[in-house]
């Protein structure tokens, strides 16, 4: 058969449902492939829109998302989403075009060595350069890409390799199990922990797997242990919890982080070096006891005492049939600063200013979502406000980028969710200048007819830098800019445009436009005055109080 036949047929055989990307002249003969395949081809604008899709495809569902591009400008432009994958810990395989690599008639012409320029920002790179090798290749790419910590891989796919014949079939997915923790470990952690007066569990990116939240939450049922969480753990608990302590969105300073400071043990699991820790560890300070399928990696502010290394959700589970709950353990005052919180909180989001007081809008979006219902987050300043605010109620329904935190993720993400969960409510939330670096992607939206939302917060600038440039005594300079007419720019897509005129509508709004089919734009005008807000100003008065 043709290469591109058999290296389509690879991707039938690992279960792929979609493809996404922009192709071009070097992919006419997979183009070709795919037009017969049950691999459904998704026609982006962009190819980093393409990328952001494919990888939340990939969280999402735990197999590898798929997305394809041509040679040279094609390629680079999915360098931010292999980034976006590899840090995040979401499974893709990029596909690159290439000119012919046994003879050139076009000289260098948009040639670049795109698995060099890949090797750094994915976990596997290879050209293919037989077509008898595809299946190897593929297995391979799927494997590495889905196999803990998952990431990024890139194949490199010329045009003659395409078109050539092989006898090759594809080889089929094997199955695999990862190891179990060594009993001896979970022996030490246990026993650290009903020796502790005041443990905490810290809930981290790589415990974002459905078993390990169900052992989590029967462990701290068990245990009545408190826990937070990082903003890429949100969600592995139902927030709801009255043992959750909040999520550590910022470094130093907050509620949650004066939780931690009370605490004589740390039980971090899952943690990702991507995601600094909520806490800086120093000696003499609360032990540390790592829970992950990987060893630590140590850092001047990073070096746990005690590692349980293998499958999460298996070590939690063996911890929680061995624990005897301790009765010196006292959690008063790590739930009294959450309580505490919670009544910050309130005092701000009853504020219906307009522009809309962030707050007030983190409220109205949760008391609008349902329990499964799905954000999609892109980067800025209103990203530490849904971090800490807005109760994930369950995995996977707060999508943020702690990892990269790149802009213009919002709207894909949303999208692939749609795509995913076509019976949810999904919404995107986006800054004005995040929406704008993918705001193309609204065609793709409606021509796939999704049901999805997108709330843009709107100031007129790179807000979060803005802010920060405050605080730093600068001048404000440099960072606003004009929006185009949004409500226009949505309805020339085709999709319905909308702009709220007080903070009372907002609420009308996302009642009318997560009740309705079809793709809906908010235009909601946001202050960003009082972001200081956020540093939870009261807590002087509380820690001496305590």
């Amino acid at each position: 058969m043709k290469a591109s036949d058999l290296f389509v047929r690879c991707l039938e055989e690992e279960g792929v449902e979609y493809i996404f990307g922009v192709p071009g002249e070097e992919n006419l003969d997979m183009l070709e492939s795919l037009r017969t395949s049950t691999v459904k081809l998704i026609l982006t604008r962009h190819e980093q829109g393409a990328g952001f899709m494919a990888a939340t495809y990939g969280r999402h569902t735990g197999k590898t998302g798929v997305c394809l591009s041509t040679l040279g400008p094609g390629a680079t432009n999915f360098v931010t989403a292999a980034a976006y994958a590899q840090l995040g810990g979401m499974p893709i395989l990029m596909v690159t075009g290439q000119k012919p690599i046994k003879k050139s008639k076009q000289g260098r012409f948009q040639i670049l060595d795109v698995v060099d320029m890949m090797r750094p920002l994915t976990k596997y790179t290879h050209q293919l350069a037989s077509a008898d090798n595809i299946p190897s290749r593929i297995r391979e790419a799927f494997r590495l890409a889905e196999e803990e910590k998952p990431g990024a891989t890139h194949l490199e796919f010329p045009e003659d390799i395409a078109e050539e014949q092989t006898d090759s079939l594809p080889i089929k997915p094997s199955i695999a199990r990862r190891p179990s923790a060594e009993p001896k470990a979970v022996r030490a952690a246990v026993r650290k922990l009903e020796g502790a007066a005041r443990p905490v569990l810290v809930i981290g990116a790589g415990a974002n797997r459905k078993m390990t939240g169900r052992m989590l939450l029967q462990f701290v049922e068990k245990t009545g242990i408190p826990f937070l969480t990082t903003q890429l753990g949100k969600g592995v608990i139902d927030e709801m919890h009255p043992l959750f302590l909040g999520c550590a969105a910022l470094s130093s300073g907050d509620f949650v982080h004066r939780a931690i400071e009370d605490a004589d043990l740390i039980i971090n699991i899952g943690h990702d070096v991507i995601e600094k820790p909520p806490f800086f560890m120093k000696h003499g300070g609360a032990e540390v006891i790592h829970i992950s399928n990987r060893s630590a990696e140590v850092d001047p502010v990073y070096f746990p005492q005690i590692e349980v290394i293998g499958d999460i959700a298996n070590a939690v589970w063996q911890m929680k049939e061995d624990i005897v709950p301790a009765a010196r353990w006292d959690f008063q005052h790590m739930l009294a600063y959450r309580k505490a919180e919670v009544e910050h909180t309130a005092k701000l989001e009853s504020d219906a200013r307009f522009p809309v007081f962030p707050p007030y809008l983190v409220r109205k979006v949760r008391e609008a979502m349902p329990s499964d219902g799905i954000i999609c987050l892109d980067n800025g300043v209103y990203k530490l406000w849904f971090a800490r605010n807005y109760p994930a109620r369950q995995q996977n329904t707060v999508l943020l980028d702690n990892a990269l935190a790149t802009m213009g993720a919002g709207l894909p993400s949303a999208m692939a969710s749609a795509m995913v969960y076509p019976e949810r409510k999904i919404m995107a939330i986006c800054g004005d200048g995040g929406f704008m670096m993918n705001s193309q992607e609204m065609e793709t939206a409606v021509r796939l007819g999704l049901n999805i939302t997108v709330l843009i917060l709107n100031d007129n600038s790179y807000g979060m830098i803005r802010w920060k440039q405050a605080n730093m005594g600068f001048e404000d300079w440099g960072l606003s800019y004009g929006n185009p007419d949004f409500v226009k720019y949505a309805e020339a897509y085709g999709a319905f445009g909308y702009r709220a005129e007080s903070a009372e509508h907002v609420a009308e709004l996302l009642a009318h436009t997560l009740s309705t089919p079809g793709v809906h734009l908010i235009d909601c005008p946001v202050d960003y005055d009082e972001n200081d807000q956020i540093l939870n100003k009261d807590i002087k008065e509380l820690s001496q109080a305590l």
